[in-house]
């Protein structure tokens, strides 16, 4: 009667006025689930970070045994014993990390799978080795191919989507040789994106626009210059717009360099 206590749905009660938490609706569907429920999909891709926006559907997954219809933000999946991992880290509990990659990847599709792979490995908290060992230990995986392909690259060192986008577009697709990726120079303690070490030849892959980014990046490649290493820059919109070109200049590069020393 005082309004100190509000109901959100049968049995579930907020303490105070106000709106709910996002996080308080998350919580709230794991007291409905009850036991053994944890959170996935898109819920616990925002729990880990990967994705930045919360959604406004929450699925919580229930044992099997467990038959709850949908109410208010909240959908429970019943989940087969044996797919995921059982473990649930975290706090409100969800699915690991990579069962939520893999979870993502099945729901997005082929064009959003670069993005959530490379978000989850550049966040350091799993890595290429890991995801595919979750990806093998399922039976049914939509996308199967796609994703271990992409794992793959990952393992090879490209860390980003734009870094998989001129392995597969430009380096692979137009035969340049292989380069070294996420190079650390202990001289200058700088990490480069692609090195042609045999041709002294470094590629660069930003999107940034910051000018104090823009100034570090010229201090990076004066010092390269010095040392006899020249530097090629391209962007997202150079590499998936005109992949072609790219590999041109890269080529023509490292064919003058050759020319030069000979």
């Amino acid at each position: 009667d005082q309004g100190s206590w509000q109901r959100l749905t049968r049995g579930i009660f907020l303490l105070g006025v106000g709106q709910p938490s996002w996080l308080g609706l998350v919580w709230s569907g794991i007291l409905i689930g009850g036991a053994g429920s944890r959170v996935g999909f898109e819920a616990a891709g925002h729990l880990w970070g990967i994705l930045a926006d919360p959604p406004p559907s929450i699925q919580v997954l229930v044992p099997w045994a467990t038959v709850l219809p949908p109410r208010g933000p909240w959908i429970f999946p019943r989940e087969r014993p044996g797919v995921r991992d059982q473990r649930s880290p975290g706090d409100p509990p969800r699915t690991s990390i990579e069962d939520t990659v893999l979870d993502l990847c099945a729901e997005i599709g082929p064009s959003g799978l670069v993005d959530v792979i490379t978000t989850a490995i550049q966040m350091r908290r799993t890595n290429a080795d890991r995801l595919l060992a979750c990806a093998l230990g399922r039976a049914r995986l939509p996308h199967r191919k796609l994703i271990e392909g992409l794992l793959s690259d990952v393992g090879e060192g490209a860390e980003s989507a734009l870094e998989l986008a001129y392995l597969h577009d430009v380096e692979r697709r137009h035969q340049l040789p292989p380069a070294a990726r996420q190079h650390h120079s202990a001289k200058h303690g700088a990490i480069r994106d692609l090195r042609y070490k045999e041709f002294g030849v470094l590629i660069e892959l930003d999107g940034r626009t910051h000018i104090s980014g823009r100034l570090r990046d010229k201090r990076r490649d004066n010092a390269a210059l010095l040392g006899g290493e020249v530097t090629l820059r391209y962007g997202w919109q150079d590499v998936s717009s005109r992949p072609c070109e790219v590999a041109w200049e890269v080529a023509a590069l490292l064919a003058k360099r050759v020319s030069d020393r000979s």
